[in-house]
């Protein structure tokens, strides 16, 4: 699958760009070290920047990959640095399994790419979520040659699942992901195909 890594994208909003290890207090006061932020996310909040920190340097060597694909959000208005969202091949996840899938005629060989995020809880309410994501969306599917998107949400955060029908999304069954470590999680996945793309995400 032809791959083109993380480029900086622009929204009327938003700038999504590589994270750097200078974002590393911002990252960590404005979303990393927020319980509530975390709190349907598979990892735990970070106890200190030296933490936050050293995650950011070691994801600096991760982005000459041309299948490495993570982004912060900067909010233009004020240049703040309030969130993440990545790209990612869930395909050993529970509910991304072949035979999980109702949706018809996908390409199973390609893996499961699922977008991730998370923004700063003074951002919430704002759109920004779904405004990141339906760039990253048209991003994948303009920039390669992948012919679907998978993505999915806590049962119990379905606030997630506004933002990733939005995006246009659709609902497709329910799984099981897991936490890092290893806490099951009851999920609803859903997928979105390069077709439903082109056509403005067209229900099944």
């Amino acid at each position: 699958m032809r791959h083109k890594g993380t480029q900086t994208i622009e929204t009327e909003r938003l700038v999504l760009r590589r994270l750097l290890p200078e974002d590393a207090e911002q990252m960590y006061r404005n979303w990393a070290s927020d319980p509530c932020v975390t709190r349907w996310l598979r990892w735990q909040p970070h106890q200190n920047v030296a933490e936050t920190r050293a995650l950011l340097a070691a994801w600096a060597e991760l982005y000459p990959n041309p299948d490495y694909y993570q982004w912060c959000l900067v909010e233009k208005s004020s240049g703040s640095v309030f969130g993440s969202i990545g790209l990612f091949d869930d395909a050993a996840t529970d509910g991304c399994r072949p035979n999980q899938w109702k949706a018809p005629g996908l390409a199973h060989s390609e893996g499961a790419w699922m977008p991730g995020y998370c923004i700063g809880a003074a951002w919430w309410g704002k759109g920004y979520t779904t405004e990141a994501l339906k760039a990253v969306v048209d991003y994948w599917f303009s920039g390669t040659d992948s012919s679907w998107l998978a993505c999915c949400h806590a049962v119990e955060n379905p606030a997630s699942g506004h933002v990733m029908r939005h995006a246009g999304f659709c609902f497709d069954h329910a799984g099981i992901d897991h936490k890092f470590d290893g806490t099951p999680v009851d999920c609803l996945f859903y997928c979105l195909t390069r077709a439903q793309w082109a056509a403005g995400a067209a229900v099944f």
